[in-house]
């Protein structure tokens, strides 16, 4: 196998022992005659990338659903059905999974319906669950929870913010009705944590983009006055200005998340500059987070969303007055 052929091409060659175009585990491509040295120097030079925990891919084939779905078959018991988080990434919810998290599903939400018994694989959790039959639908051949089955599920969890920035990301997909999803909540009293989707589901807003503007906007439900929609445009007159990540348009304020993949580059940073200047200029105050002011330990966006808002009511207070 020539890997210098294939770094000077960025495919893998022709005599790589599988086919390229479909994911492999580690085993198979041992048992193919690839060693362990050369299937880590194809992951160091960008040849071959993880797809999911063990599994690998050629990189130049990119991503798809049916690359994900076939991944998670070479690791998925037959009879076991994919739940959570991870159900939500196969069902479409990319940001469902933090950056990278895909590559390390280690244990995987996988459980077997009530009745079948626990799983014993160490790349799974360990369980079952009582579904009905309308929870459970077949993404090629692979079982998964149904998108609103997985909505309920997600926001089960002991915080707050990672319920509703995993139940905004579900609404996103738009495969069920908001109302339906409110009313099955009750389905679940007694069960651990059905409080949190009881505090969450009305808050859920398919609208957000992105978890960190779910979590923003749970944070701005504590703050008495501060109404944040989120993706609101900014109009002067008939002239689009931009669209804030949440925003409340009669106190003309807005809040903003600065993710490093989508806002790190020169070019970005001046769109980010030129956008929010408009705006600015236009009246609007503007606070602008990032990773450290939103999820570091002891991080409270919680202060910079009362002074906001207390900025906002002062010049209210000093236009009435005027």
């Amino acid at each position: 196998m020539d890997i210098e052929q294939m770094q000077f091409t960025r495919t893998l060659g022709p005599d790589f022992p599988l086919a390229a175009t479909l994911p492999f585990t580690a085993k198979m491509a041992l048992d193919s005659g690839v060693t362990y040295r050369q299937l880590r120097e194809l992951v160091h030079l960008g040849l071959i990338r993880r797809l999911i925990k063990g599994v690998y891919l050629a990189t130049e084939v990119g991503d798809s659903l049916e690359l994900r779905v076939a991944g998670l078959k070479l690791v998925v018991p037959e009879d076991a059905v994919v739940v959570d988080r991870h159900a939500g990434w196969l069902l479409g919810a990319d940001m469902m999974l933090a950056p990278g998290e895909h590559l390390d599903l280690q244990p995987l939400s996988v459980f077997l319906p009530a009745g079948r018994g626990r799983l014993r694989n160490d790349l799974a959790a360990s369980g079952e669950r009582t579904f009905h039959d309308d929870d459970i639908v077949e993404v090629e051949g692979l079982l998964v929870t149904s998108a609103l089955r997985t909505a309920w599920d997600v926001g089960r969890v002991r915080w707050p913010e990672r319920a509703i920035a995993a139940v905004d990301q579900m609404h996103r997909l738009g495969r069920y009705d908001c109302d339906e999803f409110l009313a099955g909540i009750n389905r679940f009293r007694g069960q651990r944590y059905v409080t949190t989707l009881r505090a969450v589901g009305p808050l859920a807003d398919g609208r957000a983009e992105s978890p960190p503007e779910s979590v923003l906007r749970i944070w701005s439900k504590e703050v008495r006055g501060l109404d944040l929609v989120p993706q609101l445009e900014v109009r002067r007159g008939s002239r689009f200005l931009g669209r804030l990540d949440l925003g409340n348009e009669h106190l003309r304020i807005g809040v903003e998340y600065d993710g490093a993949e989508w806002h790190s580059n020169p070019d970005q940073l001046e769109r980010d500059r030129t956008r929010r200047t408009a705006m600015i200029d236009d009246g609007w105050l503007i606070e602008v987070f990032t990773k450290d002011d939103t999820f570091r330990r002891l991080a409270d966006p919680g202060v910079r969303l009362r002074r906001l808002r207390d900025r906002a009511y002062q010049r209210l207070d000093h236009a009435t007055a005027a």
